[in-house]
């Protein structure tokens, strides 16, 4: 209402009128694509069934990291071909079985709508496919893919059951159940659906300072979030940095900071170059960090250093995790990010600045901080 007399005003001196116009339709357009496009999920409620579906998908796709934008989730799909179109492939099935068995079995239709039930199963094709012995284009990995991401929602609801006492967040519990539990049945020497095999350290690594490229470390940043997808390439994970950044850059800042403190982590434990290099420092610490910071804890000064501390937590409980679970043959996947999050999620403090959000109010971090604002702003003017 305040801007109106400012638009009456700027009309009557003749030219200024349409370039102030244009100003404000930039930012009202650019509002309809970022965050999580309410706007175009409420336009599609009366859309025909197959269109809403796709867009469920595409967010199910972008759920893996917090963010439920359709156009994120095409970018992700880019991003996932450009790596390898096999895995993309796989993990686009695992995410169209998980929502139709969401939606057989009678879940949330908000939570489906909102990518909630397509998300773990987009990292169980995925992985499945990164992990599977038998290479690129194994047709028939899509029997496993589609059966274990049956699962997803299964695990899912049942761990909400329980999770809901607390007003916790599942995250990707599902996934790493379902990944390990189809690993720990198939595993390397299978004769049908061999896996790569994950044997423990026997050795001391042969590291040389020296040879440590900055280059390598600077590649290292978008690679370790493009393997929070289990992806390599540094184009890959730039990609998913952008999608992200659509969505939100709270979210796109905290992510690069995660994997930029999961490097320094591992070159802290003298980790082998490669390892850093590839990303698999880096991915559960970029999660840990968008969660802490703005995405289920309100963001402020106090969970912005948080979230930090978390991220690094979360790199040192990756190593412990990943020597602990290759005794079993099995890779620690987003593990580590689960616990290490779901700890601080139930850290108890008197500090009014560590607010946690409530799950159902929980959209994207620059809405999350204005809902805490608000409602900090409710508790002064009536603290009874």
């Amino acid at each position: 209402m305040e801007d109106s007399p400012t638009v009456v005003k700027l009309d009557q001196g003749g030219n200024q009128g349409p370039p102030v116009r244009k100003r404000r339709c930039l930012p009202k357009a650019l509002g309809y694509i970022t965050g999580d496009m309410k706007e175009f999920a409420n336009w599609l409620k009366d859309k025909p069934q197959a269109l809403q579906f796709v867009d469920w998908v595409l967010r199910g796709i972008s759920q893996v990291v917090f963010v439920s934008n359709p156009i994120s989730g095409i970018l992700i799909l880019v991003g996932l071909l450009v790596q390898n179109p096999w895995w993309a492939l796989s993990g686009c099935v695992g995410t169209v079985v998980s929502t139709l068995t969401a939606l057989l079995l009678g879940q949330d239709r908000s939570a489906i709508a909102a990518g909630l039930q397509g998300y773990n199963a987009t990292l169980v094709g995925i992985l499945m496919a990164v992990f599977s012995d038998k290479g690129n284009y194994f047709w028939w990995l899509l029997f496993p893919v589609s059966a274990m991401s049956m699962t997803c929602p299964i695990f899912s609801s049942a761990l909400n059951s329980v999770f809901c006492k607390w007003d916790l967040p599942v995250f990707t519990l599902p996934f790493n159940m379902a990944l390990s539990m189809y690993l720990s049945a198939t595993g390397h020497y299978n004769p049908f659906f061999p896996s790569k095999l994950f044997t423990p350290v026997t050795s001391v690594p042969n590291v040389t300072w020296s040879d440590l490229s900055a280059l390598q470390l600077l590649k290292s940043l978008p690679v370790g979030v493009g393997q929070i997808y289990g992806c390599d390439n540094p184009w890959t994970g730039g990609i998913f940095l952008g999608a992200i950044l659509l969505s939100s850059p709270l979210m796109c800042l905290h992510a690069a900071v995660g994997s930029l403190l999961g490097m320094a982590a591992g070159l802290s434990l003298s980790a082998p170059f490669e390892n850093i290099y590839v990303g698999l420092w880096g991915f559960n610490s970029s999660l840990t960090c968008i969660a802490i910071g703005g995405m289920f804890m309100a963001l402020t000064w106090q969970t912005h250093l948080l979230a930090l501390a978390c991220a690094l937590f979360t790199a040192y409980v990756g190593a412990s995790m990943s020597n602990l679970m290759a005794v079993a043959g099995l890779p620690s996947c987003t593990w580590p990010f689960c616990l290490a999050t779901l700890l601080f999620l139930l850290l108890t403090t008197k500090n009014p600045n560590i607010y946690k959000m409530p799950l159902s109010k929980v959209t994207y971090p620059e809405e999350n901080r204005i809902f805490y604002l608000q409602a900090k702003k409710r508790m002064v003017e009536s603290p009874l």
